[in-house]
């Protein structure tokens, strides 16, 4: 329980094996990584590495997950960069900040409550999103180059076939497969603050 609660900048802890609830809570800077045994026999992406309420109200750092997890992934996130391959039920539930990027399966009412930060889902179903606050968009160039960062990162740290995958694709069919999860309201301050930035 609770695996990296409250861990700050500038120590990384790297689990081989799977952890249970809670694993991120309250991430403070630092960044944990969790990934199968080299020697797993079974196909990473396919199996719960992780429990329920990852990087709840996580306020910054880094994650990067090798295979699926619980329910409320994210839940209260303020500023972490996550990377995780599927996810339960009420995914980014009341994110205020911070990047979440699913390559795997979602289960429903993701985005419930968002009101900050961004999502980019691959092979997103439109039926399992709450749209109460948030819009389903497609990835810009810029974001595209993010994911991707992102996904090199997941690679090189936890040896993701799932991200190799995605990587060897072209650009443009990457992006056709990718949804960004935008809240309303964020996306009129971040072009608030751009266009005052002119």
């Amino acid at each position: 329980q609770s695996f990296g609660a409250f861990l700050p900048r500038g120590i990384t802890l790297r689990l081989i094996g799977d952890s249970n609830d809670y694993f991120g809570k309250g991430l403070s800077g630092g960044r944990l990584i969790v990934r199968p045994h080299s020697r797993a026999t079974f196909v990473a992406e396919e199996q719960i590495i992780a429990g329920n309420v990852i990087a709840y109200g996580a306020t910054s750092g880094e994650l990067f997950i090798r295979g699926q997890v619980g329910e409320r992934f994210c839940v209260r996130n303020s500023g972490a960069s996550a990377v995780v391959e599927g996810v339960g039920d009420h995914a980014c539930e009341y994110m205020t900040g911070g990047e979440a990027l699913i390559i795997g399966p979602t289960g429903r009412n993701i985005a419930a409550g968002m009101s900050g930060g961004v999502a980019w889902v691959l092979d997103m179903d439109p039926a399992k999103l709450n749209t109460e606050l948030v819009d389903a968009l497609p990835v810009t160039a810029e974001e595209l180059v993010r994911v991707q960062e992102l996904l090199a990162r997941h690679m090189e740290e936890t040896g993701s076939a799932v991200a190799e995958r995605l990587l060897a694709l072209p650009d443009a069919e990457l992006q056709a497969r990718l949804t960004t999860l935008m809240p309303r309201d964020y996306a009129r301050v971040l072009r608030a603050r751009a266009d005052a930035e002119l």
